[in-house]
C-alpha cells in the first residue's frame, strides 16, 4: 500500500498536467500514451491490442463508463512488483510531463535550481507531502526539509527567523492549509532562505538530502578497509543503507568492490589502535568480521551509530529509516490535532457550562428582583398604612366619638394587616431558602457533570482496551489455525516419508539377502580354488623332482659332471620363475581376500611365459620318470 500511494502521487501530477482545461477530464489518446509509458517504466507486460481496445474512440469502453482510476488500479498498480523497476525512472517520466506545464526555470540563468535539482526537490516533496489531494506539504514538513538542506550546507537558521519566513510564505498558502510543490520551488529559486549560497553548494546539499531520504543512504564517506586474504589496508568509498554496507573504488560509485550484508545478528564494535591505524572499528556478520578505520574519533562514532541504526531497522523489520520517521511525525501531528480538538471540545463544554451558569444567575437575579419588588410593595403598603393612620388620627381628633365607636373595627383591621405582613415576611423567607437551594443544586449539577465526564472517559478507555484484546484474540485464533494446518501437513509428510522408508528398508533387506547368497557362493568358489591350488602345488613339486632327476642323468662309465642337458628346450631360469609364481599362488590361496583366480601375468609367469596353463596330469609324470634299472 505504501508503494501504491507513492506511485499515485507522481501519476496525479502527470494526469493534472494533461488536464489542460482543469476540468478533471483527459482525452483517451493522451491516457493511452500515458498508460503505455507507465507499462514501460514499471516493466509490466501488456497486450497492445487490449490497450487499444480499452482506449478506443467511442463511448462503450470501460474507461468511458468508469473513468481512468479503476483501469489504473486494475491493470497497472495491481501488477506492480516492488524491486522490479527503477523508481527514479518512473519519477522522471511524471516530472517531465508536469514540469513542461507548471515549472519554467529562468531563461537568463538566474534560477538557483537546475532542472535536476528541481526534480529532486519534487521527489522530496512527494515523499514528505500528505496523502490527500491536491498534494500539499504542511509547514512542519517544510521546516524539516529546510533544516535538512541548510544542515547539509553547514548553515543554521534561528527558530524565530525560520518561523517568520514560514509565516510570510504560509499567508499565501493559508487557503489550502499547506505549501504546493511549485511554491516550494519558488521559495528555493528566490533564495530567501539560503543566505546567498552558491548554486553548486545548493545542488550538492539537495543531492545529499535526496540520497538520504529517497535512496535511504544513511551515511557515506571514505574509510580504510582491511583485506580478507592479503590483510592490506585500502581506502574505499562506503555507502550505508538499511540492508547492506556497500563500498566502491571511488565516490563516483561506478566500480562496486563489494557489499557487507546487515541483519539482526550483526554487530559493530570499537577496536583499539594497532598496525599504525587509529579510530578502528569492526562489523561482525555471521560469516566474517570486517575491520575498518575512520579519519577521526567523531567519524568513527558517527559510522558506528549509523550502522547500529541500520541493524536495529533490520531487527525491527523496517526497510527505511526516514519512512518510519515520517510516519512518526504524522502520528505526532495527528495527536496534536486530536489534543487540539479535545481542547476545543472542552472549551465548548466549559462555554456551555458558563452559559448555563449565567442562565441560572439570571434566574437568581430575577428572583432577587422579585424579592426587591415585594419589599418595595411592602414598604409602599406600610407608607400607605401610616398615611391612613395619620388621617385616621386626624379624623379621630376631629371625631373622637366616632373614633371610639370605630375603634373596635380599626383594631380588627390592624390585626388583618399584621397577618398579611407576617405572610409577606414568610414569603420572603421562603424565597431566600429557595435561592439557597438553587445555589446548592447548581453546585451539585456541576459536580455531577464532572463525574459524568470522568465516567465517560473511563468507559472510552475500557472500550479501547476491549477492542485491543479482541484484536489480539483474533490474531491468536488465526495463528492457531495456521499452526493446525501446518501440523496436519507435517503429519502427512511424515506418513509419506515413513512409507518411503519402509519400502526402502524392504529393498535393502532384499539386497542384503542377495549379498549373503553371493557371499556364500563366493566362499564356495574360493574353497574350490584353494583345493585346486593345493592339488596344483603338489603336482608341481612332483614335477620339479622329476625334472631334477632328468637334469643329472646317470650314465654307465661316465663320472664327469654333465655340462649340457639332453633337454635342449629346458631353461633353469624359467623353472625358477615358475617356482616363485607357484609360491605366490599358494600365498594367494591361503589369504582368500583377493580375486578367486590368479591374474594373467601370474599365469604367464607360472607357465614360463607361455599362454597355455600348466596341467599336471598323471600321464606326463609317467613319461618324465626314468626307466627302472634292470
Amino acid at each position: 500500500m505504501a508503494l501504491r500511494r507513492e506511485l499515485l502521487k507522481s501519476i496525479w501530477y502527470a494526469f493534472t498536467a494533461l488536464d489542460v482545461e482543469k476540468s478533471g477530464k483527459v482525452s483517451k489518446s493522451q491516457l493511452k500514451v500515458l498508460s503505455h509509458n507507465l507499462y514501460t517504466v514499471l516493466h509490466i507486460p501488456h497486450d497492445p491490442v487490449a490497450l487499444e481496445e480499452h482506449f478506443r474512440d467511442d463511448d462503450d469502453g470501460p474507461v468511458s463508463s468508469q473513468g481512468y482510476m479503476p483501469y489504473l488500479n486494475k491493470y497497472i498498480l495491481d501488477k506492480v512488483e516492488e524491486g522490479a523497476f527503477v523508481k527514479e525512472n518512473f519519477d522522471e517520466l511524471c516530472w517531465t510531463l508536469t514540469a513542461k506545464k507548471n515549472y519554467q526555470a529562468d531563461s537568463n540563468g538566474n534560477s538557483l535550481l537546475s532542472n535536476q535539482d528541481a526534480f529532486r526537490l519534487w521527489c522530496l516533496f512527494n515523499f514528505l507531502s500528505e496523502d490527500k489531494y491536491p498534494l500539499i506539504m504542511v509547514p512542519d514538513e517544510v521546516e524539516y526539509l529546510l533544516k535538512k538542506i541548510l544542515g547539509s550546507m553547514s548553515l543554521e537558521m534561528g527558530l524565530g527567523e525560520l518561523e517568520e519566513l514560514l509565516a510570510q510564505e504560509f499567508q499565501e498558502a493559508q487557503t489550502t492549509g499547506g505549501f504546493s510543490v511549485w511554491q516550494l520551488l519558488e521559495l528555493f529559486n528566490s533564495g530567501r532562505c539560503l543566505r546567498g549560497v552558491g548554486r553548486e553548494t545548493l545542488s550538492m546539499a539537495v543531492h545529499e538530502v535526496y540520497q538520504e531520504l529517497i535512496q535511504d543512504i544513511l551515511k557515506q564517506g571514505y574509510l580504510w578497509k582491511r583485506g580478507h586474504l592479503r590483510k592490506n589496508w585500502t581506502e574505499r568509498w562506503f555507502q550505508l543503507q538499511p540492508g547492506c554496507l556497500c563500498y566502491f573504488a571511488s565516490e563516483e560509485c561506478k566500480e562496486k568492490r563489494g557489499a557487507i550484508p546487515l541483519d539482526a545478528h550483526c554487530c559493530v564494535e570499537v577496536l583499539s589502535d594497532r598496525e599504525g591505524k587509529r579510530c578502528m572499528f569492526c562489523v561482525k556478520t555471521a560469516s566474517r568480521t570486517y575491520e575498518m578505520s575512520a579519519s577521526d574519533t567523531r567519524q568513527r562514532q558517527e559510522w558506528t551509530a549509523a550502522i547500529q541504526t541500520a541493524i536495529r531497522l533490520q531487527a525491527e523489520g523496517k526497510t527505511s529509516l526516514h519512512k518510519d520517521l515520517r510516519q512518526k511525525r504524522r502520528e505526532q501531528r495527528e495527536q496534536r490535532e486530536r489534543r487540539r480538538a479535545a481542547k476545543e471540545e472542552e472549551m465548548l463544554r466549559l462555554q456551555q457550562l458558563q452559559e448555563e451558569k449565567e442562565r441560572k444567575l439570571q434566574e437568581l437575579e430575577l428572583l432577587q428582583e422579585a424579592q426587591r419588588q415585594a419589599e418595595r410593595l411592602l414598604q409602599e403598603e406600610e407608607e400607605r398604612r401610616c398615611s391612613q393612620h395619620r388621617e385616621l388620627q386626624q379624623a379621630l381628633e376631629g371625631q373622637l366619638r366616632e373614633a371610639e365607636q370605630a375603634r373596635a373595627s380599626m383594631q380588627a383591621e390592624m390585626e388583618l394587616k399584621e397577618e398579611e405582613a407576617a405572610r409577606q415576611r414568610q414569603r420572603i423567607a421562603e424565597l431566600e431558602e429557595m435561592q439557597q437551594r438553587l445555589q446548592e443544586a447548581l453546585q451539585l449539577e456541576v459536580k455531577a457533570r464532572r463525574d459524568e465526564e470522568a465516567v465517560r472517559l473511563a468507559q472510552t478507555r475500557l472500550l479501547e482496551e476491549e477492542e485491543e484484546k479482541l484484536m489480539e484474540l483474533m490474531e491468536l485464533k488465526q495463528q492457531q489455525e495456521r499452526y493446525i494446518e501446518r501440523a496436519q501437513q507435517e503429519k502427512q509428510e511424515l506418513q509419506q516419508e515413513m512409507a518411503l522408508q519402509s519400502r526402502s528398508l524392504q529393498r535393502a533387506q532384499q539386497q542384503l539377502e542377495e549379498v549373503r547368497q553371493n557371499r556364500q557362493r563366493a566362499d564356495e568358489d574360493v574353497e574350490a580354488a584353494q583345493q585346486k591350488l593345493r592339488q596344483a602345488s603338489t603336482n608341481v613339486k612332483h614335477w620339479n623332482v622329476q625334472m631334477n632327476r632328468l637334469m643329472h642323468p646317470i650314465e654307465p662309465g661316465d663320472k664327469r659332471p654333465v655340462t649340457s642337458s639332453s633337454f635342449s628346450g629346458f631353461q633353469p631360469s624359467q623353472l625358477a620363475r615358475r617356482d616363485s609364481s607357484l609360491k605366490r599362488l599358494t600365498r594367494w590361496g591361503s589369504h582368500g581376500s583377493r580375486s578367486l583366480s590368479p591374474s594373467s601375468s601370474e599365469q604367464k609367469s607360472l607357465n614360463g611365459g607361455d599362454e597355455t596353463p600348466i596341467v599336471a596330469s598323471t600321464s606326463q609324470e609317467d613319461k618324465l620318470e626314468p626307466a627302472p634299472e634292470n
